[in-house]
């Protein structure tokens, strides 16, 4: 036995290696990404581990080595469980022989996502268990019974930690420092249970409705359901709400607290229960009101004179993140009690400086937008549409660039593209995609593009690794998560092969000839491709800084027209804050008088 600190996706991962987890497979998306990356560091014999190519892929690698009997664990964000879809709906009727666990990680707020989903809500769609962990120690501990209980009831499990689970840290007591893979069987071919036709497919249906039930009878009697107190008074929650709740309760113990952490099949022994007595609940969850709902179930249906406070009556946020600040005030309300002191004066405390989300200074994609701008300012006869995707480069709608006139899930700006073509054939439609994203979920709507004979310009962002989640390797970076080196997926022979004829690969920082490859495109008919290649700037090493010689006439152009964070004004004057500037030299290249020139790194102070 020992003790780790570690984020609560470290214990996450632990918890499966302790499970013997034999295959590992996901898509990185925060809050997600470092459950993969943590058991990276903790290799053992037997295990296989990727960053699938998206998330559907994903779930189907995990699939069929479950099909064997092996203990497998899926990672996504909640958005990417929407990727995955198809083949979990199946997996559902199906069914898996070991342990498969799916972790869809949940965003409220939502802090780095486009929408606020409910990973509960999608458990109930598709008729499977969630587990819903409210520490980080509980994740470590929550995961291990998932994989067990995927196994008893041989269906896949949804595991639901929300931002605050993944990103927390604690000391967690570690039961095991070798891990050992769980033995499995290995496939036994059978027609009948592993192959999904409408018979197989009704008769599983009609079992599931039936096994489901029991799952629930099985979980009121699950450990980490918790029940303490005894009032009139109850309150409901789970997750990180759990710990705001328990946290304020802690002087008022005498108050039921119910704790929910397997909320689809709905505990119903357990909570009618922890309803004996009591005439007032509270219902304190973040996203969907579930648990709100499942208690307005559960008391209807039983005849109970129970008040039911939360989200749809309003005493509870419908959206947003709760906060232990929120949490104080709706239970101080509930309770009647008086709001609690924090004993911290903030009355003199300075406001925090407004920190727009911007590219970075030297981020290539500034000048990648900033040349199809130019571009297309030299064509003013054409109306222009951008589609945009999810990543670093949705940055550049944010002014000056102005770029991005539509963003609305991954890989769908090139398929919009089209779309914008077909109610404007005179326009120029522009759709632009991350390397990482093209090989996620980009390419369909490529072949879509030249299958049905649109007229629009593939604007690939290669900058290497995925920016936005952390680096991870993708499968143009010639390196996969087991450590090997392999042979990289060329874009460029993929949309050969796909049959596009005009294909350019340029670095978006030689900015005169950018601009002209994109005014070049332009005036081409049919799908064109340019591939704007250069490194992230946190993975390259710049070598040298711009600097202002005495050239410079105060005109302002390099901060009014391409916004890089490096450019800054003192007392009314430009300069270069140094700290920032990577010596990408976009500035230099727009300057009209040539005041902007390089200087080395070795030539200043640092």
């Amino acid at each position: 036995m020992k003790k780790e600190y570690v984020m609560g996706n470290g214990a996450i991962a632990l918890g499966a290696l302790a499970a013997g987890v034999n295959v590992v497979s996901g898509y990185p998306g925060t809050p997600s990404s470092e459950i993969i990356e943590t058991i990276q560091k903790y290799p053992h014999d037997g295990l296989h581990l990727e960053w699938s190519v998206n998330e559907k892929a994903a779930m189907e690698v995990a699939a069929s080595a479950a099909y064997a009997g092996a203990r497998t664990l899926v990672t996504m964000k909640q958005v990417g469980l929407n990727v995955a879809s198809d083949p979990i709906m199946s997996l559902a009727y199906v069914g898996v022989k070991g342990g498969m666990v799916i972790v869809s990680a949940d965003d409220p707020g939502p802090i780095s996502s486009q929408t606020e989903q409910d990973t509960r809500m999608f458990a109930e769609f598709c008729r499977i268990p969630v587990f819903d962990p409210a520490s980080p120690e509980e994740a470590y501990q929550m995961v291990q019974d998932a994989f067990a209980y995927a196994e008893k009831y041989k269906t896949p499990v949804l595991f639901r930690p929300t931002t605050r689970i993944c990103h927390a840290y604690a000391s967690i007591d570690i039961t095991a420092q070798l891990y050992t893979p769980h033995p499995y069987e290995g496939f036994v071919k059978d027609t009948q249970k592993w192959v999904i036709f409408p018979r197989l497919s009704f008769a599983n249906h009609a079992m599931i409705e039936k096994r489901n039930p029991e799952i629930g009878r099985d979980f009121s009697h699950y450990d980490r359901n918790v029940m303490t107190g005894n009032s009139k008074k109850a309150v409901f929650t789970s997750g990180v709400s759990y710990a705001y709740v328990k946290e304020y309760l802690k002087d008022y113990e005498d108050i039921r607290l119910c704790k929910i952490a397997t909320p689809y099949p709905f505990p119903e022994a357990f909570v009618l229960k922890a309803l004996e007595g009591v005439e007032e609940v509270l219902c304190i969850e973040e996203l969907s009101p579930y648990i709100e709902n499942a208690l307005l179930k559960v008391i209807g249906a039983n005849q109970l004179s129970v008040k039911v406070y939360g989200k749809l009556t309003g005493h509870v946020s419908p959206s947003g993140e709760n906060s232990a600040d929120f949490a104080a005030e709706i239970l101080s309300s509930f309770l009647g009690t008086a709001p609690k002191e924090t004993g911290i004066d903030l009355s003199d405390m300075p406001s925090l400086p407004m920190r727009p989300p911007v590219l970075c200074a030297g981020c290539p994609h500034r000048a990648s937008f900033y040349a199809v701008k130019k571009a297309l300012q030299e064509l003013p006869d054409k109306t222009s549409y951008f589609c945009g995707d999810i990543g670093c480069y949705t940055l550049g709608n944010a002014m000056p660039l102005d770029m991005v006139d539509t963003c609305l899930c991954m890989g769908a700006g090139i398929t919009m593209a089209q779309g914008f073509h077909w109610t404007d054939p005179d326009g120029v439609c522009f759709a632009f995609v991350g390397d990482s994203t093209f090989f996620a979920s980009g390419m369909t709507g490529v072949v879509n593009a030249i299958y049905n004979e649109a007229d629009m310009i593939l604007w690939v962002l290669d900058n290497s690794p995925p920016a936005m989640t952390g680096h991870q390797p993708h499968p143009g970076t010639g390196r996969n998560m087991m450590g090997n080196v392999v042979d990289k997926v060329s874009i460029v022979r993929i949309l050969e092969g796909m049959g596009i004829k005009k294909i350019e690969v340029v670095d978006p920082l030689e900015f005169d000839k950018a601009v002209h490859t994109v005014k070049e495109c332009a005036a081409l008919p049919g799908v064109k491709a340019i591939i704007f290649k250069s490194p992230c700037i946190a993975v390259s090493k710049p070598t040298r800084k711009m600097t202002l010689s005495d050239k410079c006439i105060q005109c302002k152009k390099c901060i009014r027209e391409i916004g890089c964070p490096a450019l800054i004004t003192v007392d009314g004057n430009v300069a270069i804050d140094e700290s920032l500037c990577t010596g990408c030299g976009l500035c230099s290249q727009i300057c009209p008088v040539s005041a902007i020139v390089y200087k080395e790194r070795g030539n200043h102070n640092e």
